[in-house]
């Protein structure tokens, strides 16, 4: 006899047509819940204002989802009127050096860190509220997730807990809340900061459930709550991409390069091989997919490299996975900050599935560096290290001259994003 699939309620934010990668987690979960008996219904904003746009993922929708859709009052589309250039810098994460802010970029970053708590999001909450406590009174459902950031989901689970008390919540956090590395940027006040630190310990405290995609936000969520925390990390899917291999020695970047992702050492590096070595000055290519900070382009504008550089913006989806396979060596970067060590992005995953060297620039103690070691995928270095990584690059660039540049990550397999949901599954069937 077939059982009847469980029903589960998933809040989200990021969903197609949005780009990024916020929506790519959730919609793969989406896609393969089925397979486990699982029913997913969606709760998604019906006009939101997503700072990257990708319809191609729209195709990957799975027909068998049902999708609820709430209208949302998103206060980037007022911030417009003052500077459209930087509000929409700013809705994409691409956050300009302190010292290179003007008045209206300061005053935007203040308002947003004070009185949109915990987010910009904040007015989709009561109303989100009244529309999901409607759908919960027609339909049982056996659990909800929220997915954040935006943390302003976790708390639409947050009152739907304690007015559904029998549903069990599972809040899982792609990133963390008060330690993510730009909150320091927001020009947060001793009362918005405490107020971050309340509503956090609130949903850490409640939810039934906590799963989290980084080994550190696991540790540290664990000294915060007595509630179970799992990890369940980001992945990849099964993709038919077509590519050949850049005929240059590329080094590519996919995803945003923020202000202070900016790896003065690689460039640095890099500038030393073009003076020292012909070969490398005429085979050298960095490609970047993605938006780039200024900052980003200033930086290679002063060591020389901007000839170098092809700067492609941000590709839909299966493009910017044909740039990742046809790349010679995959850069993955990250801020040298002790609140980034956790942070594993979510390309991260796909560079495993390309199977190209991942070179990786990030804070001591990543947690990214430790599974490009785990399992052989290439190298990674602190934003201190100079010799042992100008090393590296020369011994990437000799086996490209020789036709031999690859590595054979191993053991990649439990990163696939059925193998996820299973664990996603697991999780689900154990809540009473």
């Amino acid at each position: 006899m077939t059982k009847t699939p469980r029903k589960v309620l998933i809040v989200l934010y990021y969903w197609p047509p949005a780009g990024g990668p916020g929506v790519q987690r959730w919609l793969k979960f989406v896609k393969y819940l089925k397979d486990f008996n699982i029913q997913p219904t969606v709760f998604v904003p019906k006009n939101p204002h997503y700072p990257i746009t990708d319809k191609s993922l729209e195709f990957e929708i799975p027909k068998h989802v049902e999708v609820t859709k709430s209208s949302i009052i998103e206060p980037y589309a007022l911030a417009k009127i003052f500077s459209k250039k930087d509000t929409q810098s700013l809705s994409k994460g691409i956050i300009k050096a302190p010292k290179k802010q003007n008045f209206i970029q300061k005053a935007l970053l203040y308002i947003r860190g004070n009185y949109f708590v915990p987010d910009a999001r904040m007015f989709w909450i009561k109303p989100s509220v009244r529309r999901i406590s409607k759908l919960l009174d027609k339909t049982n459902f056996d659990a909800i997730i929220t997915t954040g950031p935006p943390h302003s989901l976790h708390r639409i689970g947050y009152c739907l807990k304690l007015k559904y008390p029998e549903i069990p919540w599972v809040a899982d956090f792609r990133d963390p809340w008060v330690n993510i590395g730009y909150h320091k940027d927001l020009k947060l006040t001793p009362s918005s900061a405490e107020k971050h630190q309340q509503m956090e310990e609130e949903v850490l405290t409640t939810a039934d459930q906590i799963t989290v995609t980084s080994p550190s936000t696991r540790k540290e969520f664990q000294q915060k709550t007595a509630k179970p925390v799992s990890l369940i990390t980001n992945g990849f899917d099964d993709t038919d991409v077509s590519f050949e291999l850049d005929e240059n020695f590329s080094l590519a970047h996919v995803g945003t390069l923020m202000s202070e992702r900016n790896p003065e050492n690689l460039w640095r590096v890099l500038a030393e091989l073009v003076e020292e070595d012909e070969h490398f000055k005429n085979n050298l290519e960095l490609k970047f997919i993605g938006q780039v900070s200024q900052n980003i382009i200033d930086s290679l504008r002063q060591y020389d490299l901007q000839k170098h550089s092809t700067f492609l913006g941000y590709l839909p989806h299966k493009d910017a996975q044909q740039q990742m396979f046809s790349a010679q060596v995959l850069l993955l970067i990250e801020k040298d900050l002790i609140q980034t060590q956790g942070i594993i992005p979510g390309k991260f995953f796909e560079y495993l599935q390309a199977r190209r060297p991942i070179l990786g620039v990030g804070p001591q103690d990543w947690d990214v560096a430790k599974l490009i070691s785990k399992h052989k995928a290439g190298s990674a270095f602190d934003y201190e290290e100079i010799s042992v990584l100008k090393n590296q690059i020369k011994t990437y660039f000799k086996a490209f001259m020789r036709g031999k540049l690859q590595v054979k990550s191993n053991n990649i397999k439990v990163y696939h994003r059925k193998a996820l949901t299973e664990k996603l599954v697991d999780i689900v069937n154990g809540l009473n």
